[in-house]
């Protein structure tokens, strides 16, 4: 191991292969920060440089939408911007996006694939670094220099990229609510989590419960706010639906997926109250957010922040929406590649196409007051189809076993 550790890599040859999966065994096997960058390029280290890439375009896309206007205007000399009074902010987000979004779909397409250490994908994932920035500069600059009509394309486009960054979002969330719950209620875990899972059960379903008694309280205060009466009252249905399809008797769940999914689903509502336009009667606490202090500039960070460690958190998860031909095989697993590469960078593509929505409200066509993130009626609606789509992928991964057994036995579907 200590040669592991201190291995340096040849430039040439044939054991710089050999060297490079030692190495990189070497860091997997070291947790800390520390271990990993003080071993230089793996792919453990590379994780961290793409999210800050992927931070830096977030904040030049918000600079370019809030502070950039000035600077914008030389493409109006360009011909590249129809001039109108919103219309340089939102080209400028899209642009920046639509920079990210090509170098992050050109790492797709060169790391597709990737399975073993040894292949010289891996060194061009994990290292390059200088050569990687340049590409991402060249293709940003390049995206301002392109015409309007394409940038207003990109646009359109990038409502389906941002959908399909959510849906992929949605079902690592649920993956990962389940494979707790499996291993909790598992014959190994059962009697030593027991306590555990009513304590995180229990405190989930009252997290809940408050949380949309306090959307009651904030949101709904005049009996003609319908809408965000009907947002929150379904919100509750579908806890209790959610709840009633875990406990059946065919299905079992128990307690604790349904909870920690009703926290995601009164998060999600909680999410598209809020991202309603200021103004709304049924919405104080957006008229209250109207003037930019302190509060609102926090609030702007952690949304963005909250960005970025969605798409690094779901680019790594690989494992739940591809099988490894690998598992299992004992000797050929110290020479994997700990992520799939491919999905990592199709994520943050998407994820690009995904912040440029949230910064300019879904809506290409209106404007956005500063410091402001995720605000409008199409906002509120996509979080709201959201929600709703995540109660069905879980009640269908719960319902589908079921299903299929009994349709294979030829029977039909239990009632």
């Amino acid at each position: 191991m200590e040669a592991a550790a201190g291995v340096v890599v040849p430039a040439g040859g044939s054991g710089s292969a050999s060297s490079r999966i030692e190495r990189n065994n070497a860091v997997l096997k070291d947790p800390s920060w520390f271990g990993q960058f003080r071993n230089g390029s793996n792919p453990w280290m590379a994780r961290y440089v793409y999210a800050l890439i992927f931070l830096s375009a977030n904040l030049l896309a918000w600079a370019a939408r809030d502070y950039g206007h000035s600077a914008l205007t030389e493409m109006e000399r360009l011909k590249v911007c129809d001039g109108k009074s919103d219309c340089l902010g939102v080209e400028g987000v899209l642009r920046v996006s639509l920079g990210c979004f090509v170098f992050f779909i050109l790492m797709f397409l060169l790391t597709l694939g990737t399975s073993k250490l040894q292949d010289p994908r891996d060194a061009w994932h994990s290292g390059w670094w200088s050569a990687k920035i340049a590409i991402w500069v060249g293709v940003t600059l390049l995206a301002f220099l392109l015409p309007s009509t394409m940038v207003r394309i990109y646009g359109e486009i990038a409502h389906f990229g941002a959908g399909v960054f959510l849906l992929i979002q949605l079902v690592s969330v649920i993956s990962f609510i389940t494979w707790i719950n499996d291993r909790c209620l598992s014959e190994k875990n059962a009697e030593r989590c027991h306590i555990h899972v009513m304590v995180v059960a229990t405190g989930s379903y009252v997290i809940s419960l408050v949380g949309i008694i306090m959307m009651y309280i904030w949101y709904t205060p005049d009996p003609s706010c319908l809408l965000n009466i009907f947002f929150i009252t379904w919100s509750l249905v579908l806890l209790q639906l959610m709840t009633s399809v875990s406990l059946h008797p065919k299905i079992n769940a128990g307690f604790l997926a349904p909870g920690l999914m009703g926290l995601y689903v009164v998060f999600l509502c909680w999410c598209a109250i809020r991202s309603e336009p200021a103004g709304e009667i049924c919405n104080r606490k957006a008229e209250a957010s109207k003037r930019t202090d302190w509060l609102t500039i926090i609030s702007f960070v952690i949304g963005l922040l909250a960005i970025v460690i969605a798409t690094f958190s779901t680019g790594i998860d690989s494992q739940c929406f591809q099988k490894s031909e690998t598992q299992g095989s004992g000797e050929n697993e110290e020479d994997e590649v700990p992520y799939g590469y491919g999905f990592f960078h199709f994520v943050f593509a998407t994820g690009a196409m995904y912040f440029a929505m949230l910064l300019i409200g879904w809506n290409t066509h209106h404007a956005i007051k500063k410091w402001t993130i995720d605000v409008g009626w199409t906002s509120a609606w996509v979080r709201i189809v959201n929600e709703w789509l995540a109660v069905c992928v879980y009640v269908w991964m719960l319902v589908a076993p079921i299903i299929l057994k009994s349709r294979r036995a030829g029977g039909s579907p239990p009632v």
